[in-house]
């Protein structure tokens, strides 16, 4: 059931993504957001309700919550008009535990991809915060770029591959490496091509603004 409920996280991460990227509107993305953060509730209470109390399963569903509220609370402020700041702070919040799940995954449950993997949401959730919360305008590019490309490669694809059963029959260290090695390398890059450009474009517009306030 898990599974079901990442490949539309995937979905609502992409379609986040082209928002950010001016592809989408925001109302639109955040009705779509509903139904996910809707899903992502139920999802985790269902698992912990048929978990029997093993500690494990209650574990991988309690981190669901965090994702789901996120959802909830995105489009409820999308269809709302509502300030961005405290969806920018709960992700924060959202990015410190995922350290914590991803210790937890390459430590406790030995499960090195799902571990890289919360690393990828620790980050992403990290660029929400600075972009939701802290109001840099100049990340918005750059996370929606992220964003979108963490739809696939975190959700999307992962599930697909688990409810198919190929993920279980692939060498687990080599798909943890190869999503290591692709987050760096591809974030780096991106970094390279949106962030800088973004940060020179803000401070132009400020300056721009400046100077017909002078006038």
């Amino acid at each position: 059931m898990g599974s079901v409920g990442l490949l539309y996280v995937g979905a609502v991460l992409f379609i986040n993504g082209l928002m950010l990227l001016g592809k989408v509107e925001a109302r639109s993305a955040g009705i779509f957001n509903l139904f996910v953060g809707a899903l992502q509730v139920i999802v985790p209470t269902v698992l912990i309700i048929t978990s029997g109390g093993r500690t494990e399963a209650v574990l991988g569903a309690s981190g669901i919550y965090l994702f789901g509220f996120t959802y909830l609370y995105v489009g409820i402020g999308l269809l709302g008009g509502f300030d961005t700041t405290g969806v920018g702070y709960f992700s924060l919040f959202v990015a410190v535990m995922a350290l914590g799940y991803a210790f937890v995954n390459f430590q406790l449950l030995n499960d090195r991809p799902f571990g890289v993997i919360w690393l990828y949401w620790s980050f992403l959730w990290f660029l929400f915060f600075l972009l939701l919360g802290l109001k840099h305008d100049h990340l918005t590019t750059y996370t929606g770029w992220v964003t979108a490309i963490q739809g696939w490669v975190t959700a999307a694809l992962p599930s697909f591959l688990l409810l198919s059963g190929y993920w279980q029959n692939w060498n687990q260290n080599l798909i943890a490496t190869v999503l290591a090695v692709f987050g760096v390398v591809v974030f780096g890059v991106l970094w390279a091509l949106t962030g800088k450009r973004g940060t020179a474009a803000t401070r132009a517009g400020r300056a721009g603004g400046e100077t017909l306030a002078a006038h």
